[in-house]
């Protein structure tokens, strides 16, 4: 951090003393306020529900401009990684600050997918689960019981250890994932093919079967792909902070990275696209593009308890630059499966005019953002929508492992204790 020449001062209208506070400046975005001695010069602490305001840490990994719309992996844009390189590469980019090499590349990408094989005995931990469990109820336990089957690599503060775990769990979520959508629809379990590509080798794990050979599609496998880069790591949202919270005690990364999979199931974070895809089938269900001009009127009455899914963002105050990119991808994949004239895609074009003209959302600024797109995309692909959080998991690991690996690289890094307004009952005697 880079010590600002400005200094914040506190005052108290009690006449108390003025507090100095120092401010750190970041290569771009907002400083910071210092204030982890306030406590102690004060006695008092800082109240911000939902952190809204609060920089829990330092960190070179992601940046977001909401106000621009702009979304950067170690200062590279978005929209150059998911045109111009493949998931793998944004891996290597994530973990290790950089963009590989020829040489780097081709070593890393061999050391992944040379390890997405699971140990055999995790098909019968899955087997203890009922065949309609949630596919992120299974999820949760198997990356949790991968610290069971790979305790070789759990000592957090090992940086070799570290390395051993971040290649095991990007390698095997999409083995995981996959096993738990063929349990769920009781089909063979399908193991990966080491001569296909990351996305290639899991749309084969998805879809094929032992009766017959199954042959990737270019389209889907590119869009497979763009899905996982543009999930790949979005800054300190929920299940990041859960992923470092977890973290700071010291725990395995494999039962962190499990945290961090719980905390995506919510549908206010991760299962945002389910919750989309959802609310465009009950359109549908309700009479389709000719109802999207009543329904967004109700959307509009804040006592219909309406809610429009898949616009605006906590973060963004302009278009989600992953929307634009989910859009294309989303045009190519329709095409290639014969569904244009799907239905679904032709209320999210509708109900994404109607946000972008209208007033009410205009002023409120009520972009598309990436889920708005990404759940139709997959339902194109074929993957069933309770998955469609599974898959996130699956692209967000390699962030959450990489600011895992971040914070406790950082010698400023202690275990994490947010404080409280206590409004409870005073202290008092039992009678």
């Amino acid at each position: 951090m880079n010590l600002s020449d400005i200094k914040a001062t506190l005052s108290f209208s009690n006449g108390s003393p003025e507090v100095a506070l120092p401010v750190y400046k970041g290569s771009i975005g907002p400083d910071v306020i210092d204030i982890r001695k306030l406590y102690a010069q004060t006695g008092m602490f800082t109240y911000d529900p939902g952190f809204l305001s609060t920089a829990s840490c330092e960190s070179a990994i992601t940046y977001i401009d909401g106000d621009k719309g702009e979304l950067l992996y170690r200062g590279y844009p978005i929209e150059q990684l998911a045109q111009k390189c493949d998931f793998l590469d944004t891996c290597y980019l994530l973990l290790k600050g950089d963009l590989p090499s020829g040489n780097q590349r081709e070593a890393f990408h061999k050391l992944v997918i040379n390890h997405t094989m699971v140990n055999e005995q995790m098909q019968f931990f899955l087997r203890g689960f009922r065949r309609d469990a949630h596919p992120m109820a299974v999820l949760t336990g198997l990356v949790g019981a991968l610290s069971a089957f790979y305790h070789d690599s759990t000592d957090v503060h090992n940086a070799e250890h570290r390395d051993i775990a971040a290649i095991r769990l990007i390698a095997k979520m999409p083995t995981l994932v996959a096993m738990a959508y063929k349990y769920g629809v009781g089909q063979p379990f399908m193991y990966p093919q080491n001569d296909l590509s990351y996305a290639g080798n899991f749309l084969r794990m998805m879809f094929g079967t032992p009766c017959e050979d199954y042959v990737v599609s270019p389209v889907l496998e590119k869009a497979m792909d763009r899905i996982f880069i543009l999930h790949a790591d979005h800054e300190q949202n929920a299940s990041t902070s859960t992923v470092r919270l977890c973290g700071s005690s010291g725990t395995n990364p494999f039962a962190a990275i499990a945290a961090g999979v719980a905390c995506l199931w919510g549908p206010a974070h991760g299962g945002a696209n389910e919750a989309c895809l959802n609310m465009l089938e009950d359109i549908q269900r309700n009479g389709g593009v000719a109802k999207v001009g009543e329904f967004m009127e109700k959307v509009k009455d804040k006592n219909s308890g309406v809610k429009l899914m898949g616009f605006g963002h906590r973060v963004y105050k302009n278009y989600d630059p992953r929307a634009k990119l989910m859009q294309e991808t989303c045009n190519e994949v329709l095409a290639e499966m014969g569904l244009e004239n799907d239905p679904l895609f032709k209320l999210a074009k509708e109900l994404e005019r109607i946000a972008l003209e209208d007033d009410y959302f205009v002023q409120r600024k009520l972009y598309p953002n990436v889920d708005f797109y990404s759940g139709i995309v997959q339902r194109a692909i074929g993957i069933p929508v309770k998955l469609f959080t599974g898959i996130f998991a699956l692209a967000r690991t390699v962030g959450w492992i990489a600011q895992l690996n971040e914070m406790i690289g950082d010698p400023e890094y202690k275990i994490g204790r947010p404080r409280q307004l206590y409004t409870g009952a005073p202290r008092r005697d039992v009678p």
